[in-house]
């Protein structure tokens, strides 16, 4: 296991993807490809529904404040910062040059308001994209963009000029020269070697202020942009009121933004519902708990409020969750007078829940005034397996790992309760609905516990190997002779005296057994139990470092640790070893990136009595994937195999808590007993998952539309670095090969799309075969919002138009009939908002919600494909 406090490796900053939120030589190899056919299979895996109350320009009433919740007040304004957030990437958004923008299939399409056309015009000796931007577009102080601003930016970001401090720089490294064309609206990009993803370059574009000098980028956008060319100028960012304003662009040359003013207000996750209640917020981003508030308030609304104690489950109860009439009545000790101090207390407590129920009350009121628009988030959380050292270092333990995992189970325990699509990811690289997306987890298998105790069989990990033998003890064969000797006297002695076997251990009996402690262990595991029993791991097979619970193992110190989200796992298929290349090979694992059949696993009943399973495939699974739980861990010379499960504390991750719980239960049923360490949010991630802390950890990544550029920091192999400390950049699990580096390097100079696509997705077999990281599903997004919003709200993969989110004119307002967005009638009943209720105006319609674009309100409209006409 990891060492607390013995961080091993480092990052570098080629270019950098923020966890959980959004930033952003080839050799002849043997094919190891995807088991998936060559179609596009965004028709077989539809992407979920935008949920943004869409609605025509023409519907939406011209000005208006818009007040909208983010994080925190950033630190920066210059995206190409390490301290950049979500709230940087926000206001550039609204106030900067986006080139090429995402649509609602994650795919990027050229911006008309600033480009005419963006192609390739050669590809020989040298790629060369040729810009033409339009007339129209300048800057705040009048000057037209220009060549000028591409140079700066390239020459900022290229990496040879140590003085600028970059976080990332991917792509920019590739460009040989820029130059003026054939006049000042056309720019002439040179590649010295080819780039397939050149369209995540310049956007954000910076002016040539800010990017011209190291001072200017490194100090001078922080709290201010000296000129600005988007649709919304900065106006001012109070950090005393932690408030951020943005009006209107005078010089803006597109459709006239609908709202005068968007002022963005810090407001920490945790404080976001007492916000919504106040009124004091149209927009926020909210968390399940807060969710479920809502829902039930405008179940409530216009009765007479919430229930006493009948209140949303979980978090979104309030202070007064389990008060019910009793509590609230006299006690007879009040009554008799027998005790004056019980009787006092007793009067606080009940006053105490008066005043909560009342404000509790008085909060859902408020709160029922908004509606909760839903999707999925283009982001996935998964589970990450620390492959440094430790019995993760080894491959079939790793496998075995994600064998246990049910993912399908997993993803539903988060998506079902919320109505929303619950398929587990089948890939690293792209999500369901984008052009690039192929499901890749056959490469690794599906959830099949006989496998995974068959894979740790033939690591050397068994029952009773965590046992040490006393000197004078016979090992091996001998030992287990003598031992069979003795049963077989036993056994013979039985038959003496009773005439019969009395074991009934026929191979019918024994497969009845082995289901019925299936079913048993389903049983547990989907719920069956009190809602404690279906969230909490058991106590012998899951050390939890902070609860004061009786465990195995001694304690952990509880140092701080920050995290955020998980990820998938497959169906599987065998290779012949001779299929399978060299550069897979990793020391202690088995050879090639696909799974190996394994020896047997040992019998339920040769393996000595421990820690109770609390784990189970299903109950009708068939015997070659179903096995019986292992009734104690497993060992290794004299050592338990034991994982330190590290997650996070705070009071925002209970949902993460309880997945790790979950999957803690599934790896007690193959043998794996998990420490579950508990450690602080704000130092999670730094203390812990990027210095290699744990090893097991929870935690997401955004979905990108460039994943030749974006996922290779994340996947490829760590190298030494020259100080001899271990190069990660972001692939933070330590794990991957030689040949997922050069898939990667082959797929970002590969200028065909087509091919591009094949080559990612043979690197994404490859990372599921490594099994380092596992997702798990992808993430919601939940966003409250005032239900005349229009144009906001969960967006999914499309970037926001800010020019056209406003409030819907009630002078206007009527039935649309939106065009359904691709997969929208897949999944447009789990996707529905609960902004539609039957007292409600019908252009809060579940049609409209589905939908999720509206009309005029996408960046579908005037936009080329970028795969077709910008390139041809």
């Amino acid at each position: 296991m990891s060492q607390v406090g013995a961080p091993r490796g480092r990052t570098c900053s080629r270019t950098i993807r923020s966890v959980a939120l959004l930033t952003s030589g080839v050799l002849a190899l043997p094919v190891l490809a995807a088991c998936t056919s060559d179609g596009d299979e965004r028709s077989k895996a539809p992407a979920a529904a935008q949920d943004v109350g869409p609605a025509a320009r023409d519907r939406i009433a011209d000005g208006g404040t818009l007040r909208w919740a983010v994080d925190t007040v950033p630190t920066t304004l210059n995206t190409f910062q390490a301290d950049a957030d979500a709230a940087t990437s926000r206001i550039a958004g609204a106030v900067l040059p986006s080139l090429f923008t995402l649509d609602k299939t994650g795919r990027p399409q050229r911006n008309p308001d600033y480009l005419e056309s963006a192609k390739i015009i050669e590809r020989e000796p040298k790629q060369i994209v040729l810009y033409k931007l339009n007339q129209q577009a300048v800057w705040s102080d009048g000057r037209e963009l220009g060549a000028a601003d591409f140079v700066a930016q390239w020459r900022a970001l290229s990496g040879k000029d140590s003085a600028y401090w970059t976080a990332r720089n991917a792509g920019y490294e590739r460009i040989q020269k820029i130059e003026r064309g054939a006049n000042d609206l056309e720019v002439r990009v040179t590649f010295n070697k080819p780039y397939a993803d050149w369209r995540a370059l310049f956007s954000p574009l910076y002016p040539k202020d800010v990017m011209g000098a190291p001072n200017s980028f490194n100090d001078g956008a922080r709290a201010k942009l000296k000129a600005t060319a988007g649709p919304f100028q900065l106006k001012e960012m109070d950090r005393a009121d932690r408030e951020i304003t943005l009006v209107r662009n005078p010089r803006w040359w597109g459709a006239r933004p609908k709202l005068d003013t968007i002022v963005l207000s810090a407001v920490p996750r945790d404080k976001r519902a007492a916000a919504l209640a106040a009124g004091t917020l149209d927009l926020a981003e909210i968390d399940s708990p807060v969710a479920e508030r809502i829902t039930q308030a405008r179940h409530n609304k216009g009765g007479a409020g919430p229930q006493t104690g009948a209140g949303p489950a979980s978090g979104a109860r309030g202070p007064v969750a389990g008060t019910t009439a009793a509590s609230a009545s006299p006690s007879s000790a009040e009554e008799d007078g027998s005790d004056e101090e019980k009787a006092e207390a007793a009067r606080e407590s009940r006053e105490k829940k008066t005043r909560a129920l009342a404000k509790y009350a008085k909060e859902q009121r408020g709160l029922g005034g908004y509606v909760v628009r839903k999707s999925l988030e283009p982001a996935f959380t998964q589970l990450a397996l620390n492959g440094e050292t430790g019995p993760l270092a080894d491959e079939r333990v790793r496998r075995a790992v994600a064998r246990a995992l049910d993912r399908k189970k997993l993803a539903e325990a988060v998506l079902k309760p919320l109505g929303l699509p619950a398929n587990p990811p089948g890939s690293h690289l792209a999500l369901a609905g984008q052009h690039a997306y192929a499901d890749s987890s056959d490469a690794l298998g599906d959830q099949n516990t006989r496998e995974a105790q068959a894979l740790l069989a033939d690591a050397g990990w068994t029952p009773g190997g965590a046992v040490k033998k006393d000197d004078g003890t016979k090992a091996g064969s001998e030992a287990d002779a003598d031992k069979k000797k003795d049963k077989d006297k036993e056994r013979d002695k039985e038959k003496d005296e009773n005439g019969s076997e009395t074991s009934g251990t026929s191979g019918t009996d024994k497969k009845k057994e082995e289901k019925k402690e299936d079913k048993e262990a389903d049983a547990k595991d989907s719920g069956s139990g009190s809602a404690s029993d279906s969230d909490s791991a058991s106590d012998e097979g899951a050390y939890i470092v902070g609860d004061n619970k009786p465990g195995r193992g001694a304690p952990l110190s509880e140092t701080g640790s920050r995290v955020i989200a998980p990820a998938a796992v497959g169906q599987a298929r065998w290779l012949d070893d001779a299929d399978v290349n060299a550069q897979d090979r990793q020391p202690g694992g088995m050879a090639g990136a696909y799974a190996p059949g394994g020896t047997a696993a040992p019998s339920a009943g040769s393996a000595s009595p421990s820690t109770t399973s609390s784990a189970s495939t299903s109950a009708s699974a068939s015997p070659s994937t179903s096995a019986s739980p292992l009734p104690g861990p497993l060992g290794k010379n004299g050592k338990p195999l034991t994982l330190r499960f590290v997650l996070p504390s705070g009071p925002g991750s209970e949902q993460l808590r309880t997945v790790g719980q979950k999957i803690a239960r599934m790896l007690d049923r193959i043998g794996i007993r998990t420490e579950i360490t508990k450690v602080a949010d704000a130092n999670y991630f730094k203390d812990h998952v990027a210095s290699g802390d744990y090893d097991l950890a929870l935690y997401s990544w955004p979905a990108t539309a460039y994943p030749a550029t974006d996922g290779r920091p994340i996947y490829a192999k760590p190298v030494p670095a020259s100080d001899g400390s271990l190069l990660v950049e972001q692939n933070y699990t330590r794990v991957g090969t030689d040949h997922i580096n050069q898939l990667f390097d082959q797929a970002a100079s590969e200028l065909d799309e087509k091919a591009a696509r094949d080559l990612l997705r043979r690197a994404d077999a490859r990372i599921w075969a490594a099994a380092g990281s596992i997702p798990l599903y992808q993430r919601p997004q939940l966003v409250a919002a005032k239900p005349a919003v229009a144009n906001a709200g969960a967006f999914a993969f499309a970037a926001p138009r800010y020019e056209d989110i406003g409030f819907k004119d009630p002078a206007k307002s009527g039935p649309e009939q939106p065009q359904k967005s691709a997969g929208a009638k897949e999944t447009a009943g789990a996707t529905q908002s609960s902004e539609a209720s039957p007292k409600e105006s019908p252009e809060a319609s579940p049609k409209e919600s589905a939908d999720g674009t509206g009309n005029d309100t996408g960046n579908d409209s005037g936009n080329e494909s970028a795969g077709e006409s910008d390139e041809q």
